[in-house]
């Protein structure tokens, strides 16, 4: 499973290089200078080679890497820059990594369809795609209700108590169990209170008295459920035309949970507004189950990697269309909100100056940061369950 889960996180920041290297590319056949490729972001750790004018670097950050382009304000005119390039060829490297995450995550998608497609209809909202005559239940997850605990926290009550990785929660005061949220709400319930929780670790069963925190009552535990209930479809000829299938049922799926996120952000703003407390409560929790953060990722791919290879194939080709898509809307900061600026600025026929767009990229850059902090904040308070 460990080993899964390393090659989840290297396929992971692979993604992100795949996507700069689609930049990379478009720019070089579009006569703009690449002045680095980085691996990593800075600071710099090493200057890897030097090749036809583009410096390659190892940088200490691993969270993907970068491309940096001769000239990358829009109003920049020198030659081999990309202000200089034509509005086609501008267009076409901004899309270019959205390009290589969408190839990437349909190459991924064919390659489970092959080896056993996760059937997420019920996480979906509706019947994911498939051809019934090519497609075969190769293996059933049906372990419903089972807690089990993935990780503990240092000096939490379940630390004190003795509780491990792997053991099995039962019940919580007699309270059968059988998904995370029941656990949640057991805790919250018992708020600064002594609990009898019942666990079971490897076929031994055992009961631990744990008394909950009065301000912050949780066990101390990050848990995940074998409550899957998801089955594996294999396909043979279809399998190309399942993994289209499927991306576009993910694809509708991500955006329709995208807007029930900005609508509960919406709520969560108005109710903080006119005190509304009941609508910014429904709004947080509208908001923040929908969104994942950097925790949230690394807990994703660590319960992947207990379903083995294939699962974990399908995660990363997960967040490989997820990435095309976010990449592609109009993000400040992000490819599609570059693009969406200059189109913007094109259609009024006004410059786009380096003023204005660096001034739109920080404020756009911030907010991107601030997402990353909200989101990793509701990675964690998921955690102390």
């Amino acid at each position: 499973m460990i080993a899964i889960f390393i090659l989840g996180a290297v396929l992971f920041i692979s993604l992100v290089l795949i996507h700069e290297w689609g930049h990379f590319i478009a720019a070089r056949k579009n006569g703009v200078d690449v002045e680095e490729f980085g691996l990593g972001f800075p600071p710099l750790a090493k200057i890897i080679t030097k090749k036809n004018g583009t410096v390659y670097s190892l940088n200490w950050l691993p969270l993907g890497g970068f491309v940096r382009l001769k000239g990358e304000h829009d109003s920049d005119k020198g030659h081999g820059t990309f202000g200089a390039a034509s509005f086609r060829a501008k267009m076409l490297i901004m899309v270019a990594g959205v390009g290589m995450n969408l190839v990437t995550a349909y190459v991924l998608f064919t390659i489970v369809a092959l080896i056993g497609m996760p059937n997420l209809s019920r996480s979906l909202g509706f019947e994911q795609f498939s051809i019934a005559s090519d497609s075969k239940i190769t293996r059933d997850y049906q372990n419903k209700g089972v807690i089990k605990v993935a990780t503990v926290v240092d000096d939490s009550p379940a630390a004190k108590a003795g509780l491990k990785a792997e053991d099995e929660i039962i019940s919580i005061n007699g309270v059968l169990i059988d998904q995370t949220d029941t656990l949640s709400q057991q805790t919250s319930a018992n708020a600064g209170k002594e609990v009898e929780v019942a666990f079971k670790r490897g076929d031994a069963a055992d009961v631990a008295r744990i008394t909950l925190n009065n301000q912050s009552p949780y066990l101390g535990v990050a848990s995940f459920s074998d409550e899957y209930g998801i089955q594996l479809r294999r396909s043979t000829w279809s399998a190309p035309i399942v993994a289209g299938g499927v991306m576009k049922d993910i694809t509708i799926a991500t955006l329709k949970g995208l807007g029930t996120a900005l609508k509960g952000l919406g709520s969560l703003i108005a109710g903080g507004v006119t005190g509304n407390k009941e609508a910014r409560q429904a709004g947080q929790t509208a908001a923040s189950s929908q969104v994942a953060g950097p925790v949230g990722i690394v807990q994703t791919l660590y319960e992947g990697s207990r379903l083995g290879f294939g699962f974990m194939l399908f995660i990363i080709a997960v967040i490989s269309l997820t990435l095309a898509i976010m990449n592609i809307l109009p993000i400040p900061a992000l490819d599609g909100g570059r693009l969406y600026t200059m189109l913007l600025f094109r259609l009024f026929k006004k410059p786009l100056t380096q003023n204005t767009e660096e001034k739109i990229q920080i404020v756009g850059f911030m907010i991107v940061l601030s997402l990353i902090l909200l989101t990793t904040m509701v990675d964690i308070s998921r955690l102390r369950s």
